[in-house]
């Protein structure tokens, strides 16, 4: 069984710091030699405009190859990091949640083109991270059937673990019957400030939760995280220096490590073949 390759980045709440970690994991896995696609399944697009894709530059994008308009290499884009292509999201993706409803298997549309039988997708990228509405819509339920596990970004407020309760009831709800292998492959702590106390409390209410699931690396609140997007740049680009960026470069590893450690765990259980 071969490590988990599909990461749906979810969280209904807004302004976490979603789009962020799918933007700087997505930079900081392809620096260290990764393949990476980053989808950008959020209307608002701001992802792409993360990665600096133009909005006359977006069609067709996440939304055609959504609704099997257009094939997947058609919907793709070149970034300006090595190793990183982005499938833009444009303002049309905002109607995809009523033109799902009447359409056949409509949970299931980005699975089939994700996952067709060709297995383009998953060939021709190692990793695939998906950036998902703030909602749990119809997109964000074709991204949960589509992936192997979600990435959960978490800032450390006192609302947070109320926001994770909803999303964690919903994939456990698809993994029952759209999904088997669904789950939580992790949590991030983002907007980390360990000067406050309320931050400090946040954190250790959701490890304690949480437990292993919640990554040792946490994404502390930076002014070079917020600027970056504004320059069409992940914070890693924009300053590679900064404390955001060096945050992510350390999620990446830990990212990598924990993926590892799955493969080698499904290795380990599944059954040996019978010698000939």
């Amino acid at each position: 069984m071969a490590a988990p390759q599909i990461f749906a980045i979810a969280n209904q709440k807004g302004g976490v710091g979603k789009t962020t970690t799918a933007i700087n994991l997505a930079t900081a896995l392809a620096a260290v030699g990764e393949k990476v696609l980053l989808i950008d399944l959020d209307p608002q697009g701001n992802a792409s405009t993360g990665l600096g894709v133009g909005r006359n530059e977006r069609s067709p994008g996440s939304y055609e190859f959504l609704l099997g308009l257009n094939p997947l290499g058609e919907c793709v884009r070149s970034s300006q990091i090595p190793g990183l292509e982005v499938m833009p999201a444009s303002v049309q993706l905002a109607g995809a949640e009523i033109e799902l409803i009447d359409m056949d298997d409509r949970e299931h549309r980005l699975d089939q083109a994700l996952n067709s039988p060709g297995g383009e997708a998953r060939q021709r990228w190692n990793i695939i991270l998906i950036d998902c509405p703030p909602s749990l819509g119809l997109v964000t339920l074709n991204a949960l059937v589509s992936v192997d596990a979600v990435l959960v970004p978490l800032q450390a407020e006192f609302l947070a673990l109320e926001g994770i309760g909803a999303l964690g009831n919903t994939i456990e709800r698809v993994k029952k019957r759209l999904n088997p292998k669904l789950h939580i492959a992790g949590v991030v702590l983002t907007m980390v400030d360990r000067r406050m106390t309320l931050s400090q409390q946040v954190e250790a209410d959701v490890r304690g939760h949480y437990g292993e699931l919640v990554f040792g690396t946490t994404i502390p609140r930076n002014v070079r995280i917020a600027e970056a997007p504004s320059h069409g740049m992940p914070v890693l680009i924009y300053d590679n220096a900064c404390a955001g960026s060096q945050a992510y470069i350390l999620l990446a590893s830990e990212f990598i490590r924990r993926r590892r450690t799955i493969a080698e765990k499904a290795e380990q259980k599944a059954p040996h073949e019978p010698a000939s």
